[in-house]
């Protein structure tokens, strides 16, 4: 009997637009299911922002039925004040899928490049043509979103590599 499709939710956080996408895991093959973008209005004050960032989530995830998330790690630039507001919404990314029961993979950008495109200073262009290679017929709603389904791809790759190594350990 085969088991069902594990499905996947990944996440670019950002507080302006934070990407997702949603893919189905059967053994090595993947398939798209859905991606997105949320977006938050500059003009609102940061915790509304944040709360209707956490709502937004929160029904992507109801909606989806995600089994496990994968999020991307926030590189540090050179305005403080841009990063803390990234962490903020990671932060928040973060928190709904805790709050959902979801185990969550933390995966450094360069890890997702290397994952995707096979180098970890591809550039967006090459993750974004990479993700439609891998995903055919998939329909991006942006950069972001594609970005989410890199990480969702690079937790796919590593959650067989871990299965595959506890296969053999048990073997020996």
């Amino acid at each position: 009997m085969t088991p069902p499709p594990a499905i996947i939710l990944g996440l670019d956080p950002g507080l302006g637009t934070t990407g997702w996408g949603v893919i189905a895991v059967e053994g090595n093959r993947l398939r798209h299911v859905a991606n997105g973008q949320i977006k938050t209005e500059p003009s609102m004050v940061l915790p509304r922002r944040l709360a209707n960032l956490h709502a937004a989530l929160y029904d992507v995830i109801r909606q989806q039925q995600p089994d496990g998330a994968a999020v991307e790690e926030v590189l540090g630039n050179s305005n403080a004040q841009s990063t803390l507001k990234l962490g903020q919404a990671r932060g928040i990314v973060l928190l709904a899928a805790a709050q959902a029961g979801l185990i969550v993979g933390e995966y450094h950008p360069s890890i997702v490049k290397k994952a995707t495109v096979g180098t970890g200073g591809a550039d967006k262009k090459q993750v974004q043509a990479m993700v439609g290679h891998l995903l055919p017929g998939v329909k991006l709603t942006g950069p972001d979103a594609a970005d989410a389904l890199a990480v969702a791809i690079t937790h796919a790759h590593h959650l067989a590599s871990a299965r595959a190594m506890q296969r053999r350990a048990s073997a020996v």
